[in-house]
């Protein structure tokens, strides 16, 4: 049987949800403060991408996500609360819809169709069923098997891209920010689990009655209130500011080199090249580029005579890496 909850405690906010909550933003924004100073080249490269960045944001993501599922229970205490959850739903729904126009208008070749605010709207209605319908451990069966879903399930039908955001196909998709149901449906479970199980032992607790109160707590909490709001306007002024600081001090001097001497290393080395004399020569070529006036921190077309000039660059660097020829 599950513990009862009353209409009040589903209205009741537990003030250490919400200052986790706004934990959860400040990472996102750091996150996001990241990803923009190397998508505008104030950073030598975008640390966002490498793989450190691509694991917080994983935990960023997993973290709202196993909020939500938590936020579900304490909202519909004995019964759905049909009322707020509808017009919550509305909201996010909203918003995932605002996330989608806007990408599309800004970046149509990487825009947003299903990112976490398409998967917390998706995720709330199916996991109704688990708040009131289903045993206690239904959401933990479930939550185990939507995160093992896509090492499970994968490929043929389902790489469809109508389809994409079940998250189970084998390509991924160009977009800018992927939260497919399977695995991420999963955390939200959890997040029921979770609450379901341990929310009586936690009304026992302190938690049930702390509130902050020094300034960063508070602010926190505050943020943790209005995540939703946060979470729209902080991306557009963070990408104003960095847009508005390069216009005056212009890319950082090694922006797009790592990048640059990657791509190098992996053309050379599918053309038959050795690893090692590739890697020497994509930084001789980085070098030889920027000191022929060839380097552009972004992707160029290069004119007939810059196209032969770089190709002389290139072979000369690389036969000065096998040892052939001196550098250019």
């Amino acid at each position: 049987m599950r513990p009862p909850l009353s209409s009040a405690a589903s209205r009741f906010r537990y003030a250490t949800l919400d200052v986790t909550r706004g934990i959860a933003l400040a990472a996102m924004a750091l996150y996001h403060a990241t990803w923009d100073l190397g998508a505008v080249r104030l950073t030598p490269e975008n640390y966002a991408l490498t793989p450190s960045g691509r694991l917080a944001a994983h935990g960023i993501a997993g973290s709202f996500l196993l909020l939500v599922g938590i936020g579900l229970v304490l909202m519909n205490g004995e019964r759905i609360a049909a009322r707020p959850f509808v017009l919550r739903l509305a909201r996010i729904t909203g918003a995932a819809l605002l996330v989608t126009v806007a990408t599309v208008v800004t970046d149509p070749s990487s825009y947003i169709f299903f990112g976490i605010l398409h998967c917390i709207a998706v995720s709330s209605v199916l996991a109704l069923p688990f708040l009131r319908v289903l045993p206690r451990w239904a959401s933990v069966l479930a939550a185990a098997l939507v995160l093992a879903g896509p090492h499970l399930i994968s490929g043929g039908i389902l790489d469809a891209p109508m389809l994409s955001f079940l998250g189970l196909g084998r390509a991924m998709p160009q977009t800018n920010d992927y939260v497919p149901l399977f695995p991420w449906f999963g955390l939200v479970l959890a997040g029921v689990a979770t609450a379901l199980y341990g929310l009586a032992a936690v009304r026992r607790s302190r938690l049930a009655t702390w509130t902050p109160t020094g300034r960063l707590a508070r602010g926190l909490a505050w943020a943790g209130r209005h995540s939703l709001a946060i979470y729209l306007i902080h991306q557009p002024i963070l990408m104003g500011l960095f847009l508005g600081l390069v216009t005056v001090t212009g890319p950082h001097p090694q922006a797009g080199v790592a990048e640059f001497r990657a791509l190098y290393v992996r053309n050379c080395v599918a053309t038959g090249g050795e690893t090692q004399a590739c890697t020497r020569a994509a930084a001789c070529v980085s070098d030889a580029f920027r000191r022929e006036n060839l380097w552009a921190d972004r992707p160029r077309s290069f004119t007939a005579e810059e196209r032969l000039r770089a190709q002389g660059l290139s072979q000369g660097c690389y036969e000065a890496a096998e040892g052939t020829a001196p550098a250019p």
